[in-house]
């Protein structure tokens, strides 16, 4: 039997630990420190070089960004490299009774979890170009929600100091919402201003659409509104305002970057109507190679959008919440999209019909469209077909 090194990494910040078992489970080089830069890459090189002309796995966790740097230093040099799931690691350690956890006992640990194949997934130098993109997409969803959380917060303190301007508005946030809020932040202050400056905020610079009231209306509303002078809640309006403004241009910025991407990718999802450049490229970039998934269930379940089944005895509940495992931006991708694919697709709509009839909620009717949608787009990127509604069952 041909005798496989197993390398295990405990990653750190500033420094790793490294330890070198064979698959007899016998110690070949005990743990090691080596530190989080170059010369610590290549101390480790070099001591694990011996091993690694032989079958060899160099595992770690798959545990934030700390690992990225050293992980493409070996993938650069053609390495083996595996990524375990750090909840697995925790429930191997557990079966295995283990009490004692340090960066020294987990760099040995780690040998003994990527002797099982199934315990680990595989990286390629080329999973860096999804890496790149999935770093793009998740950014977006991190300024949205930051943007979601200020404009909540502008809202609340807009309740207090001018509680009736949102009625002026068929919708918020608009150039001249904001250009007003920008300039004068409660009631208060609106009609405590001379009518021609209210006039010159209110006239349409281009952006946008004019509004339907005056200023003199606008004054008239400050005047009879029930809110109060607050100068701290006027200077978080002034600040919300410019961060709003500022992370609104930071994301039509990022857009434009993913699209770019997305037309470089032409990928045949963008076939499926109702994915967006935005929505297609955050899919793909999480997915990363579809291939490293073995069976659509897998797919499913890496987005966590897969019900919990739980089964003892006689105990069989059928209802049941989603596993939520996996990757949250690709779950938060599918159900952002769902609404739109289903308003687009017969097929899709004909199958939440049928979910709604059956007695399920309409959140539980989506989630069973959304599976059926990364069946779908499992079947596109396995084959590289475009969608064809016809071929849906």
């Amino acid at each position: 039997m041909t005798e496989t090194y197993y390398i295990g990494v405990d990653i750190g910040k500033f420094s790793h630990w490294a330890a070198v078992m064979t698959n007899h489970g016998e110690l070949k080089v005990d743990s090691f420190c080596f530190t989080n830069d170059k010369q610590g890459f290549n101390t480790f090189y070099q001591t694990v070089k011996p091993y690694l002309s032989h079958d060899h796995l160099i595992g770690m966790e798959d545990t934030g960004h700390y690992a990225d740097n050293f992980r493409h230093f070996l993938l650069k040099k053609n390495l083996n490299v595996v990524m375990i799931n750090p909840l697995s690691t925790d429930a191997f350690r557990k079966a295995l009774l283990k009490s004692t956890k340090t960066d020294k006992e987990d760099a040995r640990f780690i040998c003994q979890v990527i002797m099982n194949p199934q315990l680990y997934r595989k990286v390629k130098l080329s999973d860096y170009d999804y890496h790149q993109i999935r770093e793009l997409t998740r950014y977006h969803h991190n300024m949205k929600e930051a943007n979601t959380r200020y404009k909540t917060q502008l809202q609340k303190d807009l309740d207090r100091v001018f509680p009736e301007f949102n009625s002026l508005f068929s919708a918020p946030y608009g150039p001249t919402y904001m250009r007003i809020l920008s300039e004068f932040q409660s009631a208060v202050i609106i009609s405590d201003t001379d009518i021609r400056t209210l006039r010159k905020v209110l006239k349409n610079t281009g952006r946008g659409r004019s509004v339907s009231f005056t200023a003199e209306e606008l004054k008239r509303l400050a005047k009879s509104s029930v809110g109060q002078p607050n100068t701290i809640l006027e200077m978080e309006i002034r600040h919300l305002v410019t961060l709003i403004a500022d992370i609104d241009s930071c994301i039509a910025e990022v857009d434009k970057k993913i699209e770019e991407f997305s037309l470089d990718l032409n990928s045949p999802i963008l076939s499926i109507p109702g994915i967006s450049h935005f929505s297609g490229t955050s899919i793909i970039s999480e997915i990363g190679d579809v291939n490293r998934f073995s069976d659509v269930n897998k797919l499913i379940s890496f987005a966590g959008v897969n019900p919990i089944v739980y089964q003892s005895g006689n105990t069989n509940l059928k209802m049941t919440r989603l596993s939520k495992k996996g990757s949250k931006y690709l779950r938060k991708t599918l159900y952002q999209i769902i609404t739109p694919v289903i308003q687009n697709n017969t097929v899709f709509m004909n199958y939440y019909n049928k979910k709604i009839s059956q007695g399920k909620s309409p959140r539980c009717a989506q989630g069973h469209c959304v599976r059926k949608l990364l069946r779908i787009i499992y079947h596109i990127l396995k084959t590289g077909n475009s969608f064809d509604p016809d071929l849906i069952r």
